[in-house]
């Protein structure tokens, strides 16, 4: 008798158990300006998005042995432009230009100065704490890309048409966030809002942020503005 109580029981226990632990792919859309008006077509990449627990643990962090994120140097630029990472992992700045390099960071987030190195070497950098970090090229200005490092595993960032998909969301409780480059923090702050997953509500909507706008020009190492280019400028070349 026992045994056969148990049978009939025990699909529901599993089932209740899978419920538990079911996950979600949580969508949204971003667009710039307000709600209901029409704005020029805008290329809504490189927002991001995450998702902090209100209630109970986030599952664990990848490993950070298991990450190999790189933001490369080549043709005077940082690919990707924005790079997101979880707390702990270790990231990797090759130099693929012909010529010198000299990443640094010296804002919120990870400070660290790589100094010179020359092409075809590697510099690496741990960011070990959350933050978002805005990284730049002492030699040359118009080179310039963000990091950021969370303690969630749960984010996402758009793609040029303004969509994102968070993976894997446990249904619950979370606070959301949102970042993006050229808008204010106050307008970040308000934008970030209570939210609820569940599987029936696997999609946030559109999130509408302020027209984009333009990065302000940033200081070189020292603090300094760059030197205004020249045609006899040293390039830093490899000897």
């Amino acid at each position: 008798m026992k045994s056969w109580h148990l049978k009939r029981f025990l699909p529901i226990v599993l089932l209740c158990c899978s419920c538990a632990y079911a996950q979600v792919d949580v969508t949204a859309t971003v667009a710039f300006g307000a709600s209901g008006k029409k704005s020029k077509k805008l290329d809504a990449s490189n927002v991001v998005l995450w998702l902090t627990p209100l209630e109970g643990p986030a599952r664990p962090l990848p490993s950070a042995a298991s990450l190999h994120p790189r933001l490369l140097q080549k043709n005077k630029s940082f690919k990707p432009h924005v790079l997101v990472v979880p707390v702990g992992t270790q990231v990797e700045f090759p130099n693929h230009d012909p010529f010198f390099h000299n990443v640094f960071s010296l804002f919120e987030g990870k400070r660290f100065d790589l100094g010179l190195y020359e092409a075809g070497s590697t510099r690496d950098v741990l960011f070990d704490k959350p933050g978002i970090s805005y990284i730049f090229c002492n030699i040359h200005a118009e080179m310039s890309a963000v990091v950021i490092a969370l303690s969630t595993p749960y984010y996402g960032i758009s793609d040029g048409a303004g969509h994102v998909t968070l993976p894997g969301i446990p249904p619950g409780r979370y606070a959301l966030h949102i970042w993006y480059e050229t808008a204010l923090p106050e307008t970040l702050n308000a934008l970030s809002r209570e939210v609820v997953v569940g599987s029936d509500v696997p999609a946030l909507g559109v999130l509408h942020l302020p027209a984009s706008g333009i990065v302000p020009p940033h200081k070189n190492l020292y603090g300094h503005d760059y030197p205004p280019p020249t045609p006899d400028q040293p390039v830093y070349v490899k000897p």
